[in-house]
């Protein structure tokens, strides 16, 4: 099977898709199908045992639409089926010109988080499926509905976006839920010598993520600072927040970096408006860092209250903040927390879950 994975961002960029597109396009490279990529980034990506067209980021966004749908076209020819990660609407012109079936991988509504990037909606993701963000909104979900509707298969993360999907009026036979596998896990360095290696000493959070307003990180530096003694970590990039002496900046770190900075930490933190299905979840439980997160979207599918992690409404700061108290205040609590993280996400398999998603590749090919 010839695949084309499209994905508007990879590594060294951060945040789930980042992982996912390049992940699966190894799996399906071990699997004997010939795999290529088209991306868009700021500098030419490291090597892949595939290949990988890319697309500047630093040309005029006009520009950078037509180049990376031609591109998605060309390189579609070659292919029995695209797998699209990102960039949809390119994928969908262009599949529609090449006569190929395309399978789309939904992180969340894709026109709520281009409304909510342009920062012309507030709420949450339900009720801008019933009108929000005005005319602007409107045509935003005409040119999902037409992007997704087409594509052979959708996949979703998280029972919650399936929901989601149906509502714009895809068929249930061609939505299917499968949740971000596990990462692989590298050989992990003593938590001790880890700390050290980040500087960490005493109570520490960490979030890991793109700085955006899904985020809601000012809400999470508010909660913290609320909370004698605990130190905030936050990894990535993006419009970061207003931030006090608790609260650290380090950067971009690549995923490697990152499963050691989960497991340095006491715990991950997440305190988004909404969410699908965070893979930075899934990776910090993976290497046995407990999760304080909002109850939203697909948050819940993750994290259970009281056994792998503790659950907070969203945007509610002195909830989250009683949530971290409670939670370095509890010495029992947060052994049994730590002691069921890992455990927690055995089910996620990367090989399983991949499988399931190679078939659904081979179903839209035929």
């Amino acid at each position: 099977m010839k695949v084309l994975v499209v994905s508007g961002i990879w590594p060294p960029d951060v945040g789930g898709p980042a992982s996912h597109a390049p992940d699966v396009a190894r799996f399906l490279i071990d699997r004997g199908h010939d795999v290529e990529a088209l991306i868009t980034a700021a500098s030419a990506p490291a090597y892949e045992p595939f290949r990988v067209h890319w697309v500047s980021r630093a040309l005029p966004k006009g520009a950078l639409h037509l180049v990376a749908g031609a591109g998605i076209a060309r390189a579609a020819r070659r292919a029995d089926v695209v797998y699209a990660t990102g960039l949809f609407a390119r994928t969908a012109t262009a599949c529609a010109v090449m006569r190929r079936p395309y399978v789309v991988k939904l992180t969340g509504d894709p026109a709520f988080e281009r409304a909510r990037w342009r920062r012309t909606v507030t709420g949450d993701v339900r009720a801008f499926q019933q009108g929000g963000g005005g005319v602007e909104g409107a045509f935003l979900r005409v040119v999902r509905d037409q992007t997704v509707g087409r594509a052979a298969h959708v996949v979703c993360p998280s029972g919650f976006l399936r929901e989601l999907a149906l509502s714009w009026g895809i068929a249930p036979s061609r939505v299917s839920v499968l949740p971000n596998p596990a990462p692989p896990l590298p050989p992990l360095p003593p938590r001790d010598e880890l700390r050290r290696s980040f500087g960490i000493d005493g109570p520490t959070l960490v979030f890991a993520g793109r700085f955006g307003p899904q985020k809601a990180l000012d809400v999470l530096v508010d909660a913290v600072g609320r909370v004698d003694g605990v130190t905030l970590v936050l990894a990535g990039e993006g419009d970061a927040p207003a931030a006090g002496g608790r609260v650290r900046f380090v950067g971009a770190l690549p995923r490697e970096r990152v499963l050691e900075l989960f497991a340095a930490a006491d715990a991950s933190v997440l305190s988004s408006s909404w969410e699908n299905f965070p893979h930075s979840l899934v990776e910090a439980l993976a290497v046995g860092a407990p999760v304080i997160a909002t109850r939203v979207g697909g948050v819940p599918e993750i994290v259970e209250d009281g056994v792998n992690g503790l659950l907070v409404p969203a945007g509610d700061a002195a909830a989250l903040a009683a949530a971290i108290r409670r939670f370095f205040s509890d010495d029992a609590l947060r052994a049994r927390l730590r002691a069921a993280a890992a455990p927690s996400v055995e089910r996620y398999g990367r090989e399983l879950l991949y499988g399931e998603l190679e078939q659904i590749l081979a179903g839209a090919a035929r």
